[in-house]
């Protein structure tokens, strides 16, 4: 094959797969702007289809109501908009327009905020000011803290009562799992649990065998204290530290007290025969 036919091939791919992720937000946009409930403050953008004179930009009232022409006041606070959009072209086919098509646009969501909970950068109460998804809630977060886990959990009250969505941290960041970026709707909690801390491991002739926390630039020297000091027994020279690495075991022996310690490591301290 050609250099250049290679080139066009490539070319073909890279555009497929963006066309891939624009239909995908795509829709992940359409899903918010159907489920998403109305309230007091948003803003919307309606338009009629065919009847450009009644588009209309308008911003929900402190009870729910807003303006539209010909119809006057219509309350949508607290209906989704897909049933707003019903409601409006119901008023409007009642001796104004045969078979009305209505679309209703979010253009700014004042009503709604989301409880970000646990190892965020920023926690707290995150206003939604568009079409959101999990992602980009975690952003307007500040992002995960180090201290973060595995499991993001969005927990969400719907007409059938509580639903909770558990989400893998690895495959949203990490993969960049589509699926896993949910829409977020307003009014949820998403809350990270702590992960479990980073340890490491000593047996053999110490006091106390067993994990103890890893921090950055501990020592042999620090993690034998920790763990009492080491016995009467204790061959200090010869040290040895199992490590993990690519997915394999790698035995170091004869390591300084001096050496620094990595997360998961195991120190084994031997008995000395002499």
């Amino acid at each position: 094959m050609s250099l250049s036919c290679h080139s066009r091939n490539l070319g073909k791919a890279m555009l497929a797969a963006m066309l891939f992720f624009c239909l995908l937000l795509l829709r992940v946009s359409i899903s918010i702007a159907e489920d998403y409930q109305i309230g007091s403050g948003d803003v919307l953008s309606i338009t009629v289809f065919d009847h450009d004179e009644l588009k209309t930009k308008v911003r929900v009232s402190e009870t729910g109501s807003m303006e539209f022409p010909l119809i006057g006041t219509v309350q949508v606070g607290g209906i989704k908009t897909s049933e707003a959009a019903k409601k409006i072209e119901s008023k409007l086919a009642d001796g104004y327009i045969v078979k009305p098509q209505v679309q209703i646009y979010i253009e700014e969501f004042k009503s709604k905020k989301v409880a970000a909970l646990g190892p965020f950068n920023k926690p707290g109460l995150i206003e939604l000011n568009g079409p959101t998804t999990l992602l980009e809630l975690i952003s307007k977060a500040g992002g995960l803290h180090k201290e973060a886990g595995d499991t993001i959990t969005v927990t969400r009250e719907t007409e059938n009562g509580q639903k909770i969505i558990n989400v893998e941290v690895k495959k949203l960041i990490e993969d960049g799992d589509a699926a896993s970026n949910i829409p977020i709707l307003g009014g949820e909690t998403v809350s990270v649990a702590k992960g479990e801390p980073p340890v490491c491991y000593i047996t053999g002739q110490v006091k106390k065998p067993g994990s103890y926390p890893w921090t950055k630039n501990v020592t042999v020297l620090k993690i034998v204290s920790l763990a009492g000091g080491f016995t009467g027994m204790a061959s200090e020279s010869h040290i040895k530290i199992t490590r993990i690495v690519d997915g394999k075991k790698q035995m170091m022996e004869d390591v300084s007290v001096d050496a620094k310690v990595l997360q998961d490591d195991v120190i084994e301290v031997p008995e000395s025969f002499f």
